[in-house]
């Protein structure tokens, strides 16, 4: 292959299309319960230390640690529907960048804070160490 036919390939992949169905991909639901504490700004922190998905290319599994902050408003998270939440992913072929965007969609959904910052941390893997962060502030008062 010459250079110019190479640089043609560029940006081409064999993965289009192939997460097209993660924003429509049925998970647990995420449970709240209401924030007695709505008029105080205080922020929650937590850390899922064995989040595992699966690796769309090879289907071994990709391991890291999720971490989530945020600052509730009128509903907080429930622990137990959000742990069962990411369990489910244990057997979802998914890139770790649609980890985080499609949590954050679904936490977002759940509870609207005013405030919130997932951060997932993955283990590395063939030489490769991948964060990925999303952060939302809300620009409505409170």
């Amino acid at each position: 292959m010459n250079p110019e036919e190479n640089m043609h390939n560029v940006g081409t992949s064999s993965y289009e299309d192939r997460q097209d169905h993660i924003p429509d991909l049925t998970l647990p639901k995420i449970e709240v319960f209401r924030n007695v504490y709505r008029d105080r700004d205080y922020r929650i922190d937590m850390e899922i230390p064995e989040f595992t998905a699966i690796c769309p290319k090879t289907g071994l599994p990709d391991f890291g640690i999720i971490y989530l902050q945020y600052k509730p408003v009128e509903r907080c998270l429930e622990l137990k529907s959000l742990k069962e939440y990411f369990t489910a992913y244990r057997n979802i072929g998914i890139f770790h960048e649609n980890v985080v965007n499609r949590a954050m969609d679904d936490i977002l959904d759940a509870c609207q804070p005013r405030y919130l910052r997932l951060h997932a941390d993955y283990n590395v893997r063939g030489g490769i160490k991948t964060r990925v962060t999303r952060v939302f502030r809300t620009t409505r008062p409170g």
